[in-house]
């Protein structure tokens, strides 16, 4: 008696709420009846690109989890929501699918912090946004939003403050030693606060169609760009396509190199049919893991390297910068 007891106890509990080897996630929204969600993780917490479909205006999507983890979700309108996973946690998130903005995430403490967050800074401009993330690092050095924030609004940004986002990152390392995220964070950074700028970084990959691709051919090249994209990501394809336009029309065509963050290399060779790219793309499915982007420092999605004669001159340009300077060099 006592063991059907135990077991009608344990089906209860597992039919009420996620076991404590799954994250789980809930959500409803207004004015999307139907669509899909791309969701990844940057520090491993799932493998490649997964999708999250919508039916009726609700979606569920449950992942194995056995340590903290950070998972993206990219919109159709391809904004992103950082998500903090949880080992047997379930969150919620409601709002308006035209109003991604102003979702609400609830059911656990991280993500209902990120939710205060982006409340916080709803109307601030960007330096005041840089010092509300330094509050919340002072405040929250526990929590695994503080890395996120620093990555998104002081290495993302057009002109990265990196020796600014290495000392919050140091500070939120001594009370987080085991955030994936984070160290990887802190590896990708340290070389930027000692050299931003300078020579291009010896090396060699191999690129979508298995043609061997290399510094040396950047680095002779009066003008050279390195840049990343995905097929998610609206704002880089953007910036690929700004860059064919140029690269057709210029006399001095720049040097490119374009490093896919896709999770498949078919959908990164799907993203390319009939856009007439006729430079080098490597994607290597690692996302943010890959050997290359590490070397080089790039941090986001869209990123890029703008070179000259092989010295690095400028990074993390906002594609209407990168344009400009292009036009100014050539």
């Amino acid at each position: 008696m006592k063991k059907l007891c135990l077991l009608l106890l344990t089906l209860i509990l597992v039919a009420c709420g996620t076991d404590r080897h799954h994250f789980e996630i809930d959500g409803r929204l207004t004015n999307l009846n139907q669509g899909e969600f791309y969701v990844y993780s940057p520090d491993g917490g799932i493998e490649g690109l997964d999708t999250i479909k919508v039916e009726g205006g609700r979606f569920s999507y449950e992942i194995p989890c056995e340590r903290e983890c950070l998972l993206v979700v990219v919109f159709p309108n391809f904004s992103e929501q950082p998500v903090f996973a949880q080992p047997g946690k379930s969150i919620d998130i409601k709002g308006d699918a035209s109003h991604l903005k102003e979702l609400e995430i609830t059911g656990s403490d991280d993500n209902e912090l990120m939710t205060k967050f982006r409340h916080a800074i709803a109307n601030a401009s960007p330096p005041e946004i840089e010092k509300h993330v330094g509050l919340f690092v002072s405040d929250h050095a526990e929590s695994p939003v503080g890395p996120y924030l620093v990555s998104k609004y002081l290495l993302r940004k057009p002109q990265p403050d990196y020796k600014q986002a290495y000392r919050l990152l140091l500070s939120l390392q001594s009370h987080q030693p085991r955030n994936a995220y984070l160290n990887r964070l802190l590896v990708q950074t340290k070389p930027l606060t000692e050299a931003s700028f300078g020579t291009l970084p010896a090396f060699t990959a191999t690129d979508v169609n298995g043609k061997h691709v290399s510094s040396a051919s950047l680095s002779s090249a009066p003008v050279a760009v390195i840049y990343t994209w995905a097929t998610w990501s609206y704002e880089s394809i953007e910036l690929q396509q700004r860059l064919n336009d140029r690269s057709n029309s210029a006399d001095g065509k720049p040097q490119v190199l374009g490093i896919c963050l896709d999770a498949d290399r078919k959908e990164c060779l799907k993203g390319l049919e009939n856009r007439g790219i006729d430079w080098a793309i490597v994607c290597d499915e690692r996302l943010f893991e890959s050997p290359l982007v590490r070397k080089l420092g790039l941090t986001a999605v869209p990123d890029n390297l703008l070179l000259q004669h092989g010295r690095v001159v400028a990074r993390g340009l906002s594609t209407d910068d990168l344009m400009n300077r292009l036009e100014k060099m050539h």
